[in-house]
């Protein structure tokens, strides 16, 4: 069974009955929207108390989101228990002695039980995370594979809440400070730099004891931001959720990339060393056709200031000197006036601990294995002007240093030379 839920819909699932007024005398308090009612021992205040409004919202996005006739939805009802002292709730019974333990939420057909969190961002955040699961069990009659399910919970729990009260889901977080204590991006960013990066397959291969600890799902919900945000596999990984009640779902999803798959898997890798609050996954998509022998007069190529990693078509030899000449002026802000910048870089300001907009060169390998980390970029400081000695052979990829998150407010482009010395 999987640590948080459920995997599929249980018909012999006896659903919790609650004697409001013992309830109330043993200091549970109810919350009541239009299609859930808490239980909670947590005290009043105004986030906990808006919880059963902004369930309500949920509905209609995440029926957007899996293509169910909303009218199906209208009289859908859950009842969450929100606990801050467990006891209480299972004296009277709405802790059921037949939960496995569970360490922050669970749920199960239409009931769902969580645990006291450290922010107003994540309890909301496990409210909608666990209500996915309901939503899809009761609507698609099952989650589909550990990967799937985790990771599609996570990036539809992922969210903001506005000043006015109105929820968006299926966000990439803009900045920390939106989710206090979520965490996602900052466990995968540690395990990457700690050399515990994860293959693409790794986390599809993802089985359901490991969501006992809390770094799966954060694999998860980036295996679920990346593919639901590509421009290409975007679709079919939505169209998994019509396929969650079949037993081969990943391998269906893998079958259908086919001989993409290492591409898929070098994307992935580009994606994982780019990944930020605000990250742009269309932004951080590589063309990872190999490049070919560079010509003895050299080429010209030019490089958008608005992309990440892009393909100059030039392959190199590892232990040959290339040399590479970039002159052009771009923009690579515009607020609250146009920053302009040249391929040296601007030393107001620092990304990477370099300066912001320097022209970076990288190689990829033309081809991997799964699981392969020297697909990584590693990121060689050009500037105006520099001589490149590749430490391994590939296909030559530039860039302007920036955020992948501050790529948008970009503009033009810079004109590179490469020869061969």
């Amino acid at each position: 069974m999987p640590a948080d839920a459920t995997d599929r819909w249980l018909p012999d699932a006896v659903k919790v009955k609650v004697d409001d007024a013992a309830a109330l005398a043993a200091g549970i308090r109810k919350l009541e929207g239009r299609h859930v009612i808490f239980y909670t021992d947590l005290p009043a205040d105004e986030q906990t108390d808006a919880l059963p409004a902004v369930f309500d919202q949920a509905i209609p996005q995440w029926a957007r989101y899996f293509g169910i006739d909303p009218q199906k939805a209208a009289e859908w009802r859950l009842t969450g228990f929100l606990i801050k002292d467990a006891e209480p709730f299972r004296r009277l019974g709405l802790l059921p002695a037949d939960l496995p333990p569970f360490q922050h939420g669970f749920s199960r057909n239409t009931d769902f039980w969580i645990h006291e969190q450290p922010s107003d961002y994540a309890l909301r955040h496990l409210v909608l995370h666990e209500g996915t699961h309901c939503f899809m069990n009761s609507f698609l009659g099952a989650c589909g594979p550990p990967w799937f399910m985790e990771g599609t919970a996570e990036l539809l729990a992922t969210h903001r809440l506005t000043d006015e009260g109105h929820l968006e889901l299926n966000r990439m977080p803009r900045a920390r400070n939106e989710v206090p204590m979520w965490g996602r991006i900052k466990l995968v960013k540690d395990a990457v730099a700690a050399g515990r990066g994860r293959s693409l397959r790794e986390v599809l291969d993802y089985r359901y004891q490991v969501f006992l600890e809390t770094e799966p799902y954060a694999w998860s919900w980036a295996a679920a931001m990346f593919l639901d945000r590509h421009p290409k596999y975007g679709e079919l990984f939505r169209r998994l959720r019509g396929d969650v009640l079949r037993p081969y779902l990943t391998k269906q999803f893998i079958a259908a990339v086919g001989d993409e798959w290492t591409a898929l898997e070098q994307q992935w890798a580009v994606f994982l060393d780019e990944l930020d609050y605000g990250c742009d996954v269309a932004a951080t998509l590589v063309d990872v056709a190999p490049g070919k022998p560079l010509d003895p007069a050299g080429v010209h190529v030019s490089i958008s200031a608005r992309h990440g990693w892009q393909n100059s078509g030039v392959r190199v030899e590892q232990g040959k000197k290339y040399h590479l000449r970039a002159e052009g002026r771009y923009q690579v802000a515009d607020r609250p006036k146009i920053w302009w910048c040249e391929p040296g870089g601007v030393t107001i300001r620092y990304s990477r601990g370099r300066p912001l907009g320097m022209l970076l060169a990288t190689v990829l390998p033309d081809s991997t294995s799964t699981g392969d980390r020297s697909i990584v970029p590693e990121a060689i400081a050009v500037g105006l002007e520099a001589t490149v000695k590749p430490t391994r052979s590939g296909t030559l990829y530039l860039r302007i240093n920036e955020s992948s998150a501050e790529l948008g407010d970009n503009a033009g482009e810079v004109e590179v030379e490469i020869g061969l010395e």
